[in-house]
């Protein structure tokens, strides 16, 4: 499903007990399967504050802050790592830390550069269904210690691209120019294990059985834990930062996760090219991909590739989202984001 990740109401804001009772409401509504759509993804982990235009806030409440974690009360299952198997992996856990580290403080913030590439979908006055591809430079100060809700973005609109198989929308036209500075989230109701930040992740295991046990936390067992575990794998990626133990026992883990295989050469969303481990997503007709650089092995970003023309309601062999992560670094103060 299309990963829209931000929700403003232009109305007074409701209460918390309310605000929680709607997310709810409109997940539920959101998630349920609708005649001729491919299978609803479980929602990923947080990627704060695309913009919303006309006709999507009501999606984003779904995708967005709002996340899902999972069912609480599911019991833990038994997890043991099974032998990696995807030695692109393996290469980039044999990497990680070869390039100079970033020792984040408590009180500093993250800041990632970055080119997205995101489904949107429109409904116009006239009742009009239509779909494109959101593109924009993007900067975002996330704090070291947590809390999305003190943090900066700031974006720069590319020119849209149309869906795969579609004429591009006159609506899709009117995304220019600069936002921000501006709160990167409104709420942040995450669940301890899907959180994000450098505070969290430093904490997480440094031996790989130990990380594959996290990536299926809250998880049940089959191709769909598999899938989602591997969606987990991209959250611990893409906007976020681990020290290098912690990252070279992801990748290991990641690894091992079924069903991921190596699909070669793969174009990140700032055009560099690199290689690619994936894993099909059931049900949904796509894949995800993470690209890395064939030399280095340093991350560079990610897309999701329709697999099955008619699960994914896009030809086959198309990117629907797409991702480079430009840089990272630190400092210590983020811009002071505009008034509401």
């Amino acid at each position: 499903m299309t990963r829209l990740e931000r929700f403003r109401a232009e109305v007074p804001r409701p209460g918390p007990s309310d605000l929680r009772a709607e997310e709810e409401r409109l997940l539920a509504a959101m998630l349920a399967p609708a005649p001729g759509r491919p299978e609803p993804r479980r929602p990923r982990r947080l990627r704060l504050a695309v913009a919303v235009t006309a006709g999507t806030a009501a999606a984003a409440v779904a995708a967005g802050l709002a996340v899902a974690g999972g069912d609480e009360h599911r019991v833990p299952a038994v997890r043991t790592m099974p032998a990696a198997h995807v030695e692109l992996l393996q290469h980039a856990a044999d990497a990680a830390g070869r390039t100079p580290e970033l020792h984040p403080k408590p009180g500093q913030y993250l800041v990632y550069r970055s080119v997205t590439m995101n489904p949107v979908e429109s409904n116009s006055a006239n009742g009009r269904h239509a779909r494109y591809l959101s593109r924009a430079n993007r900067t975002i100060w996330l704090p070291v210690d947590g809390d999305a809700t003190r943090g900066v973005l700031e974006t720069d609109a590319l020119p849209p691209r149309p869906y795969p198989g579609e004429p591009l929308p006159p609506e899709a036209r009117r995304e220019t120019g600069h936002s921000g500075p501006e709160r990167a989230a409104d709420f942040d109701h995450r669940a301890e294990w899907l959180r994000t930040d450098y505070a969290y992740l430093s904490r997480l295991p440094a031996d790989p059985a130990g990380m594959y046990r996290h990536l299926y936390s809250h998880l049940g067992t089959g191709p769909k834990a598999d899938a989602q575990a591997w969606q987990n794998v991209g959250g611990m990626l893409t906007e976020a930062y681990m020290p290098a133990a912690q990252r070279k026992a992801l990748f290991r883990a990641a690894a091992a996760i079924p069903g991921v295989r190596t699909v070669g050469k793969a174009v990140d969303a700032a055009g560099r090219t690199g290689v690619a481990v994936s894993l099909d997503v059931p049900g949904s007709g796509q894949r995800d991909e993470y690209i890395f650089d064939p030399k280095t092995y340093l991350y560079l970003g990610q897309r999701t590739v329709v697999t099955n023309a008619s699960l994914a309601q896009a030809p086959a062999g198309t990117v629907l989202t797409s991702t480079a992560q430009l840089s990272v670094h630190l400092t210590d103060r983020p811009p002071s984001p505009n008034p509401h």
